[in-house]
């Protein structure tokens, strides 16, 4: 939104069309209304001054009555204005705070986890400064480009001369305010991006708490700094960029005041002199002092309300960079459905681009159905990675992966997600009840107890009073960590899914649970599921029918 008016705000926010239409009509109505009310003035003024037989109300009765109209129109032409754009305001943000949130919903997962900060703060509040765009900058945008081309047509027409020093001194208002604005660029900007690392930084503070308060470390230790004294820093540090930013727009208003003050004032001063010297009549003195500062009035509010919009600006940028990021075409896969689904898996030279190379690089397998297949290797060699890449949430730069033959690409994504089960290695756990998360794969009643049995979640359940009725929060606020994983693995084997892609199953989990899990996961496989395990320990390698090794590739830079 670095034009004054982007018509990607027109396109993704469909409300505030109309709003612009309508409020360019009612800038008209302001622009129609300050013109007659200011004749009106001038012609009341001169004729009192200039013809004492007309000093009574009733001669001027039919021009007061005009100026009382031409008033009352733009009094209230502005407040339907004012009260439109709150209006579409709350509209608009409401509108792309859903289309952000749905786009940032389909971006890829390690798309998602690195713009996670970003998203907290454009959905939360960082789309809020739109509202002063639209109440505030744009309707004086709109102003400034009607307003004074009429205006100044008018004063021409009765004073040539003052037409002429307003046309040579209004151009100096939006040539201080691009100086301006080149001193402040940025700066908007810049907020938001602190906004966005202190959210970032805080989500991942908050979210190691219950760890740091586990290992007595909440408190810095060693005369390291607090928790308490880390948050404090980040605020302060934020209120010191805020501050900054607010202290040059007090300033750069003042500056603009400061203009178009001096402006007037020559106008006023040669319309004076020209009176004195009886150079020119009465009212077209006054039709000149009373427009003059007309002209300059949107410009100066162009340039006041620009600062408050700046933040919903910026916002609006980071928004329109989500919604037009082509970072979400791995869902935008074809219509192909499998009839007959088979669950034969083949990658074939999958390489997916890292920090610092390919993770994995020409990984090529055949995961088959009846079989545990464990993909094996180093931290950062991409075995989550190459998950994803069967789940097609991610496109590769190199190589496929097929399904039965079929590209996952081509395949139309909610049938072919109907048929897996993931688990990846932090489960998504809503906030809710423990049964509404377990319905989320669909888990069949039949299969629960099973299930319960294999994960040992059925020993969490009879500690819990009210069962499956129990409420969790956001990412199974409430439960433990190995209560959480027995959850999730629940709802996998719950599920009837011909194929299962586990993350680390078995983490956080102690010895004898992490065998009957095992069991449950084999028997699933010999009853013709295709199981694809992400391990690292030697029991689930032993367990394998089949062991992929799974390697990245460094590039030189």
């Amino acid at each position: 939104m670095a034009r004054p008016i982007d018509p990607r705000l027109w396109w993704y926010a469909r409300s505030a069309r109309r709003y612009l239409v309508v409020s360019v009509a009612l800038s008209l109505v302001i622009t129609v209304c300050v013109v007659v009310a200011a004749l009106a003035l001038a012609s009341v003024l001169a004729g009192v001054i200039t013809d004492p037989g007309r000093r009574s109300l009733g001669a001027w009765s039919g021009t007061v009555a005009v100026f009382a109209l031409a008033v009352a129109g733009r009094v209230a032409a502005t407040w339907w204005q004012s009260r439109l754009a709150h209006r579409a305001g709350a509209r608009v943000v409401a509108e792309l705070e859903g289309a952000v949130l749905a786009a940032g919903a389909e971006l890829p997962p390690r798309e998602l986890d690195s713009r996670r900060g970003e998203l907290a703060v454009v959905v939360g509040n960082g789309l809020s400064g739109l509202r002063a765009y639209l109440t505030g900058y744009l309707p004086a945008l709109l102003l400034a480009v009607l307003v004074p081309p009429i205006v100044l047509a008018v004063i021409a027409f009765h004073d040539v001369t003052a037409a002429v020093i307003i046309l040579i001194t209004l151009p100096l208002i939006p040539l201080f305010m691009v100086l301006i604005g080149l001193m402040t660029q940025g700066r908007a900007a810049a907020t938001l991006s602190a906004a966005t690392r202190l959210s970032e930084q805080l989500l991942d503070l908050f979210a190691g708490m219950p760890t740091l308060r586990a290992l007595g470390r909440e408190t810095g230790g060693d005369g390291g700094p607090t928790m308490v004294t880390r948050v404090r820093a980040l605020g302060e540090a934020l209120q010191r960029r805020t501050m900054a930013a607010l202290r040059v727009a007090f300033l750069s208003s003042m500056v603009l005041e400061l203009l178009a003050t001096l402006c007037v004032a020559l106008v006023a001063v040669s319309i004076g002199m020209r009176l004195v010297f009886g150079h020119m009549g009465l009212y077209a003195g006054l039709v000149g002092l009373i427009l003059a500062p007309e002209v300059y009035l949107p410009l100066r509010a162009v340039g006041e309300r620009f600062h408050a919009a700046q933040d919903g600006v910026a916002a609006g940028e980071r928004a329109f960079a989500v919604l037009e990021d082509d970072a979400g075409e791995a869902f935008s896969a074809g219509s192909r459905d499998l009839p007959e689904f088979l669950g034969h898996i083949e990658i074939r030279d999958l390489a997916v681009e890292s920090r610092d190379g390919f993770a994995p690089e020409g990984l090529s397998a055949v995961l088959r159905p009846g079989a545990v297949t464990v993909l094996a290797g180093p931290n950062g060699s991409g075995k989550s990675t190459a998950l994803q890449a069967i789940l097609g949430l991610l496109t590769p730069d190199r190589g496929s992966v097929l399904v039965d033959g079929v590209p996952v690409r081509e395949l139309e994504p909610d049938r072919w997600w109907g048929r897996l089960a993931w688990l990846p290695q932090r489960p998504v756990l809503m906030p809710g009840t423990l049964r509404e998360n377990l319905e989320l794969y669909g888990a069949r009643v039949d299969k629960l107890g099973d299930a319960c049995a294999a994960t040992g979640f059925d020993h969490v359940l009879r500690d819990l009073p009210d069962g499956w009725d129990t409420p969790v929060g956001t990412g199974g606020l409430g439960l433990s960590l190995g209560q959480r994983q027995r959850l999730a693995l629940t709802r996998v084997l719950a599920a009837d899914r011909p194929v299962l892609l586990l993350d680390e199953p078995t983490a956080h989990l102690d010895a004898d649970t992490e065998a009957t899990v095992l069991a449950a996961l084999t028997a699933r496989a010999r009853a013709g599921a295709t199981v694809v395990v992400v391990a690292h320990r030697p029991s689930i390698l032993a367990l394998a029918d089949h062991t992929v090794p799974v390697r990245a590739g460094v590039v030189a830079r």
